[in-house]
């Protein structure tokens, strides 16, 4: 029965990655402060998330500015929309066995 379980994305399955790739599929982009009250993280720990999933390249980070203010948009990639979808397909077979 065991060989029926599909490993599980190691990227996505950390709670804060995950919530990121949740939002980020449902809206065109989210920038840097939506994410961190979405995920109730810290500044720090969002930061490290985030350069995960950009680095595995599911998701596009632009920093621009906004007046005066730094401003950090997210955009889920199409490997990271793929990803997450293949993530989901596993979790219900998990579901279902």
């Amino acid at each position: 029965m065991a060989e029926n379980f599909q490993e599980l994305d190691p990227v996505l399955n950390t709670p804060v990655r995950l919530a990121v790739v949740s939002v980020l599929i449902k809206v065109k982009q989210a920038d840097f402060n939506t994410l961190m009250k979405i995920t109730k993280t810290t500044q720090g720990n969002l930061s490290h998330q985030l350069k995960k999933l950009s680095e595995e390249g599911y998701v596009e980070i632009e920093k621009t500015f906004k007046g005066n203010y730094p401003l950090t948009i997210c955009k889920l990639t199409p490997k990271g929309r793929k990803a997450f979808e293949i993530y989901v397909e596993a979790i219900k077979k998990y579901l279902h066995l």
